[in-house]
């Protein structure tokens, strides 16, 4: 079982109305929300931590989770609001503006963190759900107390514009997390916020030389990497026709772990002695799942079947 560790919120993208009228419209969403999902549409046994509010949005998103095959016994429910974020899309990039103060999201505490049984192998963690506390530092705690016995993956997602003033902070749970991640995801962009510039290769085993066994890059339009100690492989993203870019790497994370379980990998052990077929697998399962996400409009990862 892989078991996503994060945000789950309201997307609410533009869209216009009947009658022409520029309009919001709600999807459920959150970076590490999607992941799930993507997982449980890939056939992968995928189950959902997270502060889920009790009211008609958090209804949105347990339903959503359930009806994708993501187990649900793991959300800690409250009464506070739910997560709303509105989405600006420029030539198909997207841009958000976040409302997230006191939510059942952001409010989570070390109290919530659930007693986890042995069938789940594998952490994923990330989004922005690792930059405000008191839910910032919960989801820290979670990784610290499991990193030692079950393989983690993170992917921060970097949204700089949500982070704003609290970069310090931000950085310095980044570091930590990722010296105890297996897994590390980050987009070029994210790479370069971290590391500055430079060549990607180069900058990902920086990445390595603090922890991680395995960094996959993502490069947007023209695919991904995985770079190991010894390893540097690239798969090229297929040609699709983009509506928009909401929800791509989460998918592409789904798709690589989905990988990774379909190949027995997702043990501390597997995950250090990864060899070419299995990462040209994971890079191409990720590519192909994320081409179909972006060729539809929201954060809608494809069905297995659809693949």
């Amino acid at each position: 079982m892989i078991l996503s560790c994060g945000e789950a919120l309201i997307d609410m993208l533009p869209r216009t109305s009947t009658d022409g009228e520029a309009c919001f419209a709600p999807y459920a969403g959150g970076a590490v929300f999607n992941t799930a999902i993507a997982l449980g549409r890939l056939g992968a046994p995928s189950a959902f931590f997270s502060g889920v509010s009790n009211d008609m949005l958090g209804e949105i998103l347990a339903d959503t989770l359930t009806a994708s095959k993501v187990d649900t016994q793991y959300l800690a429910r409250s009464d506070r609001p739910t997560t709303v974020a509105f989405v600006k899309l420029v030539n198909g990039q997207a841009t958000y503006a976040f409302y997230d103060e006191a939510t059942a999201g952001r409010m989570l505490s070390t109290a919530d963190l659930p007693v986890l049984p042995a069938d789940i192998s594998t952490l994923f963690l990330g989004g922005i759900s690792l930059v405000n506390d008191p839910a910032a530092s919960t989801y820290e705690a979670l990784q610290a107390r499991e990193s030692a016995t079950r393989v983690t993956m993170v992917d921060p997602n970097i949204r700089p514009g949500f982070i704003a003033g609290k970069e310090v902070q931000y950085r310095a749970r980044i570091e930590r997390m990722v010296a105890k991640a297996d897994i590390v995801k980050l987009s070029d962009e994210d790479l370069h916020w971290l590391e500055g510039q430079g060549d990607l290769t180069a900058l990902a085993r920086g990445i390595l030389a603090k922890g991680p066994k395995v960094v996959f890059i993502t490069e947007g339009a023209k695919g991904a990497r995985a770079v190991t100690a010894t390893q540097d492989i690239f798969v090229a993203a297929q040609k699709v026709t983009v509506v928009d870019t909401v929800g791509a790497g989460d998918t592409f994370n789904a798709g690589v772990l989905a990988a990774l379980h379909q190949a027995g990998a997702l043990t501390k052990a597997g995950v250090a002695a990864l060899d070419d077929a299995t990462l040209t697998a994971a890079l191409s399962l990720g590519t192909r799942a994320a081409a179909v996400t972006v060729s539809r409009a929201g954060a809608n990862p494809p069905w297995a079947n659809e693949l």
